[in-house]
């Protein structure tokens, strides 16, 4: 019997750079293979001039992200792509917008993240991302109608956790992991259940540090639904990702 065929995948990358290679890693470590041609079919763009997310959804600039976003979506269905997956939440906060315009659909890390908590039965959790991220409430959209809460950092915490993804990771500079931790650890003291890594930048920390149940990976969360939606088999994984009864996003 002939195997069903596997969407090709586009991956709208270079939001940074390095999450995008770390997500691509991810990918194909965790995806259930004896051969090449076992492994996902993908598209790469990464557009790395794309303008920061961030700094316009402060209003720090006022150069939007969007139109080089849709532009390089666009180019990944001509291109033949079935599915898009973005390892960036920030550009998440443009979602509808790229969605509306793009013929396929589009995964969307924050609503999958948020969906993994809920099958866990978590009601509360801690948010570690950019200020653009935090201010564009797309964590607490998909929380309201699951009854679940989500807890923001205070203004010093989320001060650190910028530094660590504009001043080290982004600059390529040697980070202390025991930063985001010390954050972690406040965040749980306040009654969060978990925290998630709600910045694929920060999944780069995360790989360095002994495995922490309470943290939950966006970037992890991703590549497990589009492994799943890409018709393959996850690998790697931690018991926490259960498969739903119904996988995948295509038919």
């Amino acid at each position: 019997m002939k195997s069903e065929k596997s969407p090709l995948l586009g991956i709208l990358g270079g939001l940074g750079p390095m999450s995008s290679v770390y997500f691509y890693e991810l990918l194909t470590s965790r995806t259930k293979a004896e051969r090449d041609a076992e492994h996902i079919d993908l598209l790469l763009s990464s557009r790395a001039s794309t303008p920061d997310r961030t700094a316009f959804l402060l209003g720090r600039s006022e150069e939007s992200p969007l139109p080089i976003m849709r532009e390089e979506v666009l180019r990944l269905c001509r291109a033949g792509a079935d599915l898009i997956v973005i390892p960036c939440n920030t550009a998440h906060s443009f979602y509808r917008d790229l969605q509306k315009d793009c013929p396929v659909p589009i995964l969307n890390i924050v609503s999958e993240t948020v969906e993994h908590l809920f099958r866990q039965g978590i009601k509360t959790f801690g948010l570690l991302a950019t200020e653009g991220t935090v201010l564009s409430g797309s964590y607490p959209h998909f929380c309201k109608e699951k009854g679940m809460v989500c807890i923001p950092p205070s203004p010093e915490e989320q001060a650190l956790i910028t530094s660590l993804i504009y001043d080290k990771i982004k600059q390529n500079k040697e980070v202390d992991e025991r930063d985001l931790l010390s954050v972690v650890e406040r965040m749980k003291s306040r009654g969060c259940e978990r925290v998630v890594l709600g910045c694929t930048e920060l999944s780069l920390i995360k790989r360095r540090v002994a495995s922490d149940p309470s943290l939950v990976d966006s970037l992890e969360v991703l590549a497990y639904r589009t492994i799943l939606s890409c018709k393959k088999t996850p690998v790697g994984f931690d018991d926490s990702f259960e498969p739903p009864k119904t996988e995948g996003v295509l038919s």
